[in-house]
């Protein structure tokens, strides 16, 4: 798999994206703050939005390490959706 230099982009709406640098293509990953978080966040979503998408690339580091479940056609059990909360 080629290596993409990747940038992080404060859109200016409250949305920052993260994107391969070359290029003006579709954004990897999303986030957006609500007007109250940015308040809140005190124009720090910058560095929030690093530090989530840095997690979450680590978070996909480790599970890639992990054997991936198997699905309900080689089990016959039904695979429950995933959700975090």
């Amino acid at each position: 798999m080629p290596t993409s230099v990747l940038e992080i982009v404060d859109l200016g709406d409250g949305e920052i994206v993260l994107r391969r640098a070359e290029g003006e293509s579709d954004a990897l990953v999303r986030i957006r703050f609500s007007d109250e978080s940015r308040v809140y966040l005190m124009d720090n979503t910058m560095e929030v939005a690093r530090a989530m998408i840095q997690a979450g690339i680590e978070a996909a580091s480790n599970l890639s390490a992990v054997e991936e479940p198997e699905d309900e056609a080689e089990t016959g059990h039904e695979v429950a959706p995933r959700v975090l909360h």
